[in-house]
């Protein structure tokens, strides 16, 4: 049998319609039931009011349908006040050098002073150096002795080198050498040194060429130079004397007296004298070589020489009363020969006679001195 929709009674009312009339005419909505009756002596407890679900779905049927579930924001960040509290101190800046320009610069902003800068170009030259002779001696072992290429480099090595020599080489100059020559004979030494140096011992080539160097130069002023041997200690004291002799001049404006040397260095002045008269041996004066200073002539001109007649003088006291003693003959042929400073072969001319005879009558005449006066020959 067909029953009609209308009649159903299982049919449920459409959610969005009110299910009674009072709800629909907006009156009071039912109690909702608390399921059991308080027993007896207790009060009965407050029903649980439940929201109407129907206002709430009326409020999500509202919203899009299609719109994804809101994501939770982050917190809002706190609005920022007016006036933005002052920022936390930041690191001190570097401190930077003031302008050239500004009279209160830094001394180290100042451009380096002449003796630093060629203090420093002296270090660099030297490092340099050092650094271009282990590259040289490294090919030297490696190239043959007597080939052109061995030679090339010997020779740089003698050229990068020099700087050396003339370093010893000034160490003497209170010898009063031409320098010039010095240096040619402490090379001399480095050209030694370079041949025995040997790189694979771990040594520095100046620190092993240095005592070759000095010590040629010792043996030219030893062998060459000085006349006369000076003790060891007066060499060391003249080398004092000479150093106080320039402090002195650079002190006082004039060369020293030997009392003010003396007392500056604690000695006698006859000390002083010896050092003086020591240091004159390291050098020879020339004769004709003028006074500095004084206008005398030279030192030739001041010495004197040998007047034989002078010397005659006194020989001549010294025979005359023994010449009586002799014959006329050979007391004549005696003042010829001494007295005129005649030859025999003059003195035969003018007697008349040979030579071979005035030769026995002056031999025959001393032999008759001698034996009358007991004179030894």
């Amino acid at each position: 049998m067909n029953v009609p929709a209308s009649t159903t009674p299982h049919q449920v009312p459409p959610q969005n319609e009110p299910t009674s009339q009072s709800t629909r005419a907006g009156g009071p909505a039912p109690e909702p039931r608390t399921g059991h009756p308080a027993p007896a002596g207790q009060e009965p407890q407050a029903p649980h009011h439940t929201a109407p679900q129907a206002p709430q779905r009326a409020q999500t049927l509202t919203a899009p349908p299609t719109a994804p579930p809101a994501t939770p924001a982050a917190p809002a960040a706190p609005a920022a006040p007016a006036t933005p509290p002052p920022a936390p101190p930041a690191a001190p800046p570097a401190p930077t050098a003031p302008p050239a320009a500004s009279p209160t610069a830094p001394p180290a902003a100042s451009p380096a002073s002449p003796a630093a800068s060629a203090r420093d170009a002296r270090v660099r030259r030297t490092a340099d150096t050092r650094a271009l002779t282990q590259v040289l001696f490294g090919e030297l072992k490696r190239l043959e002795r007597g080939t052109p290429e061995h030679a090339r480099v010997r020779a740089a090595l003698i050229e990068a080198n020099l700087p050396l020599v003339r370093y010893a080489a000034a160490r003497f100059r209170s010898r009063n050498e031409p320098m010039e020559d010095v240096v040619q004979v402490g090379t001399i030494g480095l050209i030694n040194a370079i041949d025995r140096f040997d790189p694979d011992r771990g040594v520095q080539f100046p620190t092993f060429a240095m005592p070759t160097v000095v010590g040629e130069i010792k043996r030219y002023f030893r062998d060459n130079v000085r006349t006369v041997h000076v003790p060891r200690r007066l060499h060391e004291l003249w080398v004092q004397v000479n150093g106080a002799t320039e402090d002195l001049t650079t002190l006082h404006g004039r060369s020293p007296t030997t009392a003010e040397i003396a007392e500056r260095l604690k000695i006698s002045e006859e000390e002083v004298l010896s050092c003086i008269e020591a240091g004159r041996s390291y050098h020879a004066t020339s004769l004709e070589a003028a006074q500095e200073g004084d206008g005398l002539p030279g030192l030739l001109d001041r010495l004197g020489y040998e007047d034989p007649a002078l010397a005659g003088v006194e020989h001549r006291d010294l025979v005359r009363h023994l010449l009586v003693q002799l014959p006329e003959r050979e007391q004549r042929i005696l003042m010829l020969r001494y007295y005129r400073n005649l030859t025999q072969s003059q003195i035969s001319q003018e007697l008349g006679v040979s030579q071979m005879h005035v030769s026995r009558l002056l031999a025959r005449s001393f032999a008759r001195l001698r034996s009358a006066n007991k004179i030894d020959a």
